[in-house]
Parts: structure tokens; C-alpha cells; sequence
């Protein structure tokens, strides 16, 4: 198949994260599999416009909110020399391409959470509302009878809410890839980690307050954020006003070893964000036996969390501080959720999630319904696993 796949930026991108993670890897084993593959997306500076990775093309244009009309245009102009594409891979981040309407080529809609909460936090009060009036309102309408792909049954339940025919949801969750570092020790001295952009929706200030509130009953605690974006003078602000400044390392983007390192060391990971469509920070957490305590109402993230079995999940900041004390004083109980963090987390491969997008690109390119027999291998595939899954809804 030849595919489209329009992302609002790369990991290449100081703001990338867990969607870029997640397009870039699809993409990479859409072409392992011998399809054509382009990715458009945002320019930042010393970006090139052309290059090709891991067997993608990846074209660059426009910035911050000029990359989507820029990158339909640019998705137009394939097509006038190249023909129409099997199918294009839509993200939705807040607001969608709409490559539906403008192209010739059948759109499978990609969303990772609906972003209700996320507007007013970023933006002013009247960007959020038309934000949030597009989001929940506009797009539903403009793109109805579309496939969608959403990344947890979350956020398939949020887009059945704002009018989504939930028959046209496939989930397709995140994968795992093999932990670096396998064999790293745990610090001796306790740690948090909290691994992501540092951007307000992802309230790093939590974390810091809860450093803050245990810092006298664990005077060797350390909280490390491994991650960086626009927000982070405001969290080292935050630390400094809450007087464990000194007890904050504010690490930046940091390397994939580096980054495995972290994980590895911390004894505790918090994923204290308002909203995740899964939570990527939390399965590589995992990875290293290291347990993550979130929000309940966060969105996916109590998909890659299992209460009680992988993790904690809370439901406000001082359940979240209470919760994290029992993890640091409590080692049985720490090393219990840690090996079923190991063990959720490897239920989901990449090349499962691979394989389902195969089975939904090819159903979109060939206009075919599956049947719910399809839609229960489609979700076994997603999960990596060995025998029929449960899926809930098939594609269109």
C-alpha cells in the first residue's frame, strides 16, 4: 500500500513525546512490511524539509498551526504526481487535518485522547472554547462515517460520547519495546520519576508537591523529570517556592539510555497529567519493574495502569502523596506491583500494533467491512497476544 501518514510533529521536534513515538514507530513497521510510507509533519528550526528514516519518508512544513494546512496542501501535491494514496493516517490532536475533505484519498482518522480538559489549561478562554467547539462539535460532524483509531478503549468510549459511531472505532493500543539497561540497580536512596513533556497539562507540580509534603519523612528523596518543553521555568519556579528546589533535577531531553537509566533507578514513576490516551511513560516504567501511581480519571491511563496489579491509581493529590509514602516505606508491596508491571506491559508489542493497522489500512483501502470476527483478531494483534482477544468494536 502507499500511506499518508499526517502527524503534528516528529520526535525530532523539541515538543515531541508519546504520539510522535507512536506515529514514528507505526510508520517504521508499516515500511518494514514493504509499504510505502510518507510522514508529514510540523518544520522546527534546523529540521530538514526531506529526509527519510527507518525506511519513511518524512517531509516537514509549516510550524506550530500552519503545519496543517500546509501539510494537505503538500499531501495534494503527491497526489497530482503520484496518484491517489490507499489510504491517510489523519491525527487528530485536538483538531484534525480534515485530509478527508481535501484529498482523494480514503482517511483513517488517528485520535490518542479527546482533549475536554487539556484547552483551558493551555490556552485562554476563547481559544479553548473554539478549540474544544471543533473538537467535540466540527470534527465529529465533517468526518462522520470515517474510520477512526483510537489508542485505548478510553478514548473509543470519550468519541462515542461526542457522536463517533463507536462501529467505526478500532483501538489499537501502544507497544513495548525491550527495556535498555535490563540489569540497572535501583538507587540506594528513593527516587520519583516522572518521564514527558514539561508542558502545564502534564502538572509536574504535583509531583513536586508530593516531594514537598514527604520531603521531612524521606530526607534522601530526590525527584528526577526526565523531559522538557515550554512549561519548564514554571515547575523550577514551583520547586523553589515549595523549598525542595535542591531536590529537583530538571534533566531535559535526555538520550534513550539515559533514559532507560532513569527509569531503572527510580522506585517509584508519577504520571500526574490530567489526561493521557494511554500513557507510553507508564509501559516503559514498566519495563524496569519500576510502578506508576496516576489519576483515575486521566483517560488511558487506567488502561496502562491495572489498579492494585501494576500500579495505584488515585484520586487527587493527597491520595496521590498518601499512596506514594506506602510505596516508598512499604519494599514488599513496591517489588509486588513492580512484577506486574513487567507483566502488563508485556502484553503489548509493537509488532501487534503494526499488524492491527495493516488489518485496518487494508480495510479502508479496500472499503471492506470486517466482520466481528476480524475486529476480535484486530484486537488480539494490537495486543500481541497468542490466542482471540476481546475487541469490542470492528472497523469500517
Amino acid at each position: 500500500m502507499r500511506i499518508a501518514f499526517l502527524n503534528w510533529r516528529d520526535s525530532t521536534h523539541p515538543e515531541g513525546g508519546g504520539a510522535e513515538k507512536y506515529a514514528e514507530t507505526v510508520c517504521a513497521g508499516l515500511a518494514a512490511a514493504g509499504h510505502e510510507v510518507t510522514l508529514l509533519c510540523a518544520r522546527h528550526p534546523g529540521s530538514a524539509v526531506e529526509e527519510v528514516r527507518d525506511g519513511v519518508r518524512v517531509l516537514r512544513q509549516g510550524g506550530r498551526l500552519g503545519v496543517y494546512p500546509a501539510s494537505v496542501r503538500r499531501l495534494r501535491a503527491l497526489e497530482r504526481t503520484g496518484g491517489r494514496f490507499d489510504a491517510v493516517v489523519d491525527t487528530q490532536n485536538g483538531v484534525p487535518f480534515l485530509a478527508r475533505l481535501a484529498t482523494r484519498s480514503p482517511a483513517v482518522v488517528l485520535v490518542h485522547h479527546v482533549h475536554r480538559e487539556q484547552w483551558p489549561i493551555v490556552f485562554g478562554p476563547v481559544a479553548a472554547r473554539v478549540g474544544w467547539f471543533v473538537e467535540s462539535r466540527v470534527a465529529p460532524r465533517l468526518l462522520r462515517g470515517s474510520q477512526y483509531v483510537a489508542v485505548s478503549e478510553r478514548t473509543r468510549d470519550e468519541l462515542a460520547g461526542l457522536g463517533v459511531d463507536p462501529g467505526s472505532i478500532a483501538v489499537v493500543h501502544n507497544g513495548t519495546e525491550p527495556p535498555l539497561l535490563a540489569d540497572r540497580p535501583r538507587h540506594p536512596d528513593p527516587r520519583l520519576v516522572v518521564l514527558g513533556r514539561v508542558v502545564p497539562h502534564k502538572r509536574v507540580e504535583h509531583a513536586i508537591a508530593v516531594l514537598a509534603a514527604l520531603a521531612d519523612r524521606h530526607p534522601r528523596l530526590r525527584l528526577r523529570v526526565v523531559g522538557d518543553g515550554w512549561w519548564r521555568e514554571e515547575v523550577a519556579t514551583a520547586a523553589r517556592r515549595a523549598g525542595v528546589g535542591d531536590r529537583v533535577d530538571l534533566l531535559g531531553f535526555v538520550d534513550e539510555e539515559t533514559k532507560h537509566a532513569e527509569l531503572a533507578a527510580a522506585w517509584v514513576a508519577l504520571a500526574p497529567s490530567v489526561k493521557e490516551g494511554w500513557g507510553l511513560c507508564v509501559v516503559e516504567a514498566a519495563t524496569h519493574a519500576t510502578p506508576t501511581v496516576a489519576y483515575r480519571g486521566a483517560g488511558g491511563l487506567s488502561e496502562s495502569i491495572l489498579d492494585g496489579e501494576s500500579g495505584l491509581l488515585v484520586d487527587d493529590l493527597e491520595d496521590l502523596t498518601r499512596a506514594v509514602d506506602r510505596l516508598l516505606v512499604d519494599d514488599e508491596e513496591r517489588e509486588r506491583l513492580g512484577a506486574g508491571a513487567v507483566r502488563h506491559a508485556a502484553r503489548f508489542t509493537w509488532a501487534g500494533s503494526v499488524e492491527a493497522w495493516i488489518t485496518v489500512l487494508t480495510d479502508t483501502a479496500s472499503r471492506r467491512v470486517p466482520t466481528a470476527d476480524r475486529d476480535a483478531e484486530l484486537s488480539r494483534r494490537s495486543r500481541g497476544a497468542r490466542s482471540p482477544g476481546s475487541g469490542r468494536r470492528a472497523p469500517r
